[in-house]
This record gives structure tokens, sequence and C-alpha cells, in this order.
């Protein structure tokens, strides 16, 4: 695989200039994907482990992968929105990445709060794929959001301290015809020391979605 080039960015956003990166690995893929990092009121930014383990993956599959910040995050402009202007930047950078990729695939990914937006931007705009990482299931209000019509992965552990995990299974259960759930032993809600075990799942699991 070619070196991954990184580029900061400025992309333009509905409440000013938001602060991003692009990872290219510089591959004839069909697809370019985004990701959206957790709360930005408990320190989230692109920068979260979990959100940049996602980017990564997606690079070791050839894909091109965007990460942001959220209006009012480093040196993005505006200020928090309680996950709808959020929902709208989300956007903004999926509609720049259509057009700096013209005809790829797109793939959205979120962790925690992002998982919201990015289940929420999901009904905005048709996608490839979404992964939701550790969804914010009775930390946010998560009715009412209608369905991804395309292939969804929930990634959750077991062990999260922050989302209980049996709520995630049951949410999963009710919504039809659903998402894959992906459910790790003995993981947290950062999944601290899991990183690479993360990484080599959602390899094994998009390795098939490409085709390999």
């Amino acid at each position: 695989m070619s070196r991954t080039e990184v580029e900061t960015l400025s992309i333009d956003g509905p409440a000013g200039a938001l602060e991003a990166i692009l990872e290219d690995p510089g591959l004839d893929s069909e697809r370019v994907a985004v990701v959206c990092h957790p709360h930005p009121l408990h320190g989230g930014t692109m920068q979260n482990k979990v959100t940049h383990t996602l980017a990564r993956t997606f690079n070791k599959l050839g894909v091109p992968a965007f990460r942001f910040n959220f209006r009012g995050v480093g040196h993005s402009a505006g200020g928090y929105d309680e996950g709808e202007g959020e929902t709208a930047d989300a956007l903004a950078v999926l509609d720049y990445a259509s057009k700096r990729f013209p005809g790829r695939k797109l793939w959205l990914a979120g962790f925690s709060f992002g998982a919201r937006v990015a289940l929420k931007a999901a009904a905005q705009r048709e996608l490839d794929l979404l992964i939701t990482v550790a969804p914010p299931i009775g930390r946010m209000d998560m009715s009412g959001i209608a369905q991804a019509k395309c292939r969804w992965i929930v990634v959750q552990g077991d062990k999260d301290e922050l989302v209980d995990a049996d709520a995630v299974v049951e949410w999963v259960d009710s919504l039809e015809p659903g998402p894959e759930l992906m459910m790790f032993e003995d993981v947290d809600h950062f999944f601290h020391g899991q990183l690479v075990a993360l990484r080599e799942s959602l390899l094994v699991a998009l390795g098939e979605e490409q085709g390999e």
C-alpha cells in the first residue's frame, strides 16, 4: 500500500469553517469515508482514539477518510448545538467529500455522540455504509431517527461504563430490519487496550463489503 497522505483542510460549514483532516492512501477506491467524533462538551475531538482508529481502518482498505471537528471544537467556528447543528456539519463534510471524490460511494461512521449525529445524517444522504460505535442509548434521545437505508453496523463493548450494552441490544432488536451488531467482550466505552481488535474486526467485516 502506498503511503497515506495527510491534508489539513478548512471546509465551509453552516456555522462557519470546519477544521478537518483528509487521510488518503492514494489508491483507486470506489469509496470515501467521513468520521464523526464524540461529545464536544466532554472533550470529544477528531483526534479521539476511536475516531482515529475508524479512519485508519478505512485507509487500510484503501478508502480516503475525512475527520473533522464539530462547530466550536478546535478551530471550527460556531458553538455546541445539541446535535442539530452538528448533524448539519456532518452533512456539509459529506457533501464536500462527494465533490472532492465525485462518483464514489459514501461511508459514514461515528462514535458515541458522533454515532447519533451519523445516524441522523444517514437519513438525509445516500450512503453505502454506516457504522455507529457505542450509540448513546439512554444518554441522548434516539427516538424518531429514521433507519439508514444502507448497510449499517452497530459496534458496542459489553463493559461500557457510559452506555448500557443491554439497552443497546434491546434497541437494535427493536429495529426492523435493523443493523448488524458487533459486541466486544470485556471492552469499555473508549475501547482502552482494544483498538487493534476494533480495527481488525472491522477490517474483516468491511473486507467482505469490498468483495475481498
